[in-house]
């Protein structure tokens, strides 16, 4: 008996070690405002150029944000390509829920951007978040990022 749970204990560590395809960084805004001066960016390379990748917008603001969504420039600046901006209107909720996870009074959402799977070239990528709302500085928005993940098979 003793014998499997030893196994069973090394299968676990083994498989948390893997490494995990996965980049994900967020920005905290301290006083829990974000102006629309202040553009957290974001930089990351990639190596595996056969694998597809999902890039979500990861968000987390208090209940008393005043709005059911976010207008949001996300710009994006590839390897030996121009920028690109896309403006991206973030649905967070109706007039009844949030759409992410609440904890107490904090809501995390982490919202898929791209409609289908993207190749990457190989090499270093920068995003760049700007809120574009008329509220300035939007308030109650704790943190924002980006999250990069391989899609699998």
């Amino acid at each position: 008996m003793k014998i499997y749970f030893i196994i069973i204990l090394l299968a676990a560590f083994v498989a948390g070690c893997q490494q995990l395809d996965v980049y994900e960084k967020t920005i905290p805004f301290p006083k829990h405002e974000w102006a629309a001066a202040e553009k957290p960016t974001f930089n990351f390379t990639i190596t595996d150029t056969a694998a597809h990748y999902n890039v979500f917008i990861v968000l987390r603001h208090g209940d008393a944000y005043h709005f059911n969504n976010l207008w949001m420039d996300i710009t994006t600046i590839p390897p030996g390509d121009t920028v690109q901006t896309v403006r991206a209107n973030l649905k967070l909720g109706d007039n009844q829920k949030w759409l992410g996870n609440t904890i107490d009074d904090i809501v995390e959402h982490r919202i898929l951007i791209n409609t289908n799977p993207l190749k990457f070239k190989a090499g270093n990528y920068k995003f760049m978040l700007q809120q574009v709302m008329r509220e300035n500085p939007l308030q109650y928005v704790l943190n924002a990022g980006i999250r990069v993940e391989k899609v699998t098979p």
